[in-house]
C-alpha cells in the first residue's frame, strides 16, 4: 500500500495551519516526522484519519482518494496509535486489544474466537502476553503503549500512525517500544510517527520529514538531520555525533549542547 499526500492543505474552519504539504509512504517503509509543538503534526494526522477535513490538495491510499471511503474501510487500512489513552473503565489488556477488531465486525456483534486469536497473536508479537488478563489502567506507562500498538496491529492494517508514541515513557521504555514498531515495518507494514527526538529517527526510520517555520522537507536522516536544520527547528544547538558499535557499524546521534 502506498500513502501519498498530493500538495495538500490542512487546517480547521477558519484557520489554514500547513499548506502545499507533499510525500508518499509505502508499505515497509519507517517515516518519522519531526517538529516543535505547535506546528500541526497532529492535525496532518488527524486528517490522513478523516477526523478533519483536508482544506486542498488530497490525500490517497494506493491512488483512491481515501475521503470516498467509508470510515470501516478506512479503519481496516490504518491503524492508529495515539500520544496516551486511559478508558473510563477498568478493562482487561486482551478487552482493549480486541477494541481494534471492532472495524472487522458488525454495529451488534461480538468478537469471535478468530477475533480473539488475532488479538492474542498480537499479544505474542510484542512479547507481550503476560498482560493478556491484567487491567489495563493498573499496568505501566511502557506496558500500555505497547497494548495501543498490539490493538492497532490487531485491526490488521497496512499503515500504522503514532502520534508521539513514547511520550512519558522512561528512556528504556521509548527504546522497547520503537524497536518493536520497527519490527512491524520490517515486516511490511507503512509507519508514520511523529516525535520531538532525532534520536528516535536515527535510530529507526527510512525516511524522515522536518516541519518547521521554515516550511515542509522530506529526505533522508542524513541529508536533513544536521546541527543547522535542528538549531533552525528547535532553537538549540547541538553536535551530531558520529560512533561505531560493538560491530563496528557506524551511528549517528544528537547531542544538545549545555551551552
Amino acid at each position: 500500500m502506498i500513502l501519498e499526500i498530493k500538495d495538500a492543505s490542512f487546517g480547521y474552519a477558519k484557520r489554514t495551519v500547513l499548506r502545499n504539504i507533499s510525500f508518499k509512504v509505502a508499505s515497509g517503509e519507517f517515516f518519522c516526522l519531526l517538529g516543535p509543538n505547535g506546528v500541526g503534526k497532529t492535525t496532518l494526522f488527524k486528517s490522513i484519519l478523516g477526523f478533519i477535513d483536508v482544506k486542498g490538495g488530497e490525500i490517497t491510499l494506493d491512488g483512491e482518494n481515501i475521503r470516498k471511503w467509508s470510515k470501516p474501510r478506512l479503519a481496516k487500512a490504518i491503524g492508529y496509535v495515539p500520544q496516551a489513552h486511559t478508558p473510563p473503565f477498568p478493562y482487561t489488556v486482551l478487552d482493549v486489544i480486541l477494541m481494534g477488531r471492532m472495524a472487522h465486525l458488525g454495529l451488534f456483534s461480538s468478537p469471535s474466537r478468530d477475533d480473539i486469536k488475532i488479538a492474542e497473536e498480537s499479544l505474542e508479537t510484542l512479547s507481550i502476553s503476560f498482560l493478556k488478563n491484567m487491567i489495563y489502567t493498573e499496568i505501566s506507562g511502557g506496558e500500555r503503549q505497547m497494548v495501543l500498538i498490539a490493538r492497532a496491529i490487531t485491526q490488521k492494517p497496512q499503515l500504522l500512525i503514532l502520534d508521539e508514541p513514547t511520550s512519558n515513557l522512561d528512556y528504556g521504555n521509548q527504546v522497547r517500544v520503537l524497536l518493536e514498531i520497527k519490527k512491524l515495518s520490517d515486516e511490511g507494514i507503512g509507519v508514520v510517527m511523529t516525535s520531538h527526538f532525532p534520536n528516535h529517527a536515527f535510530l529507526c526510520s527510512s525516511k524522515v520529514a522536518l516541519l518547521n517555520k521554515n516550511g515542509f522537507e522530506v529526505g533522508t536522516t542524513d541529508e536533513l538531520i544536521t546541527e543547522a536544520n535542528m538549531r533552525d527547528t528547535y532553537g538549540i544547538n547541538v553536535k551530531i555525533a558520529k560512533l561505531a558499535d560493538d560491530r563496528g557499524v557506524n551511528i549517528r546521534s544528537c547531542v544538545p549542547l549545555a551551552n
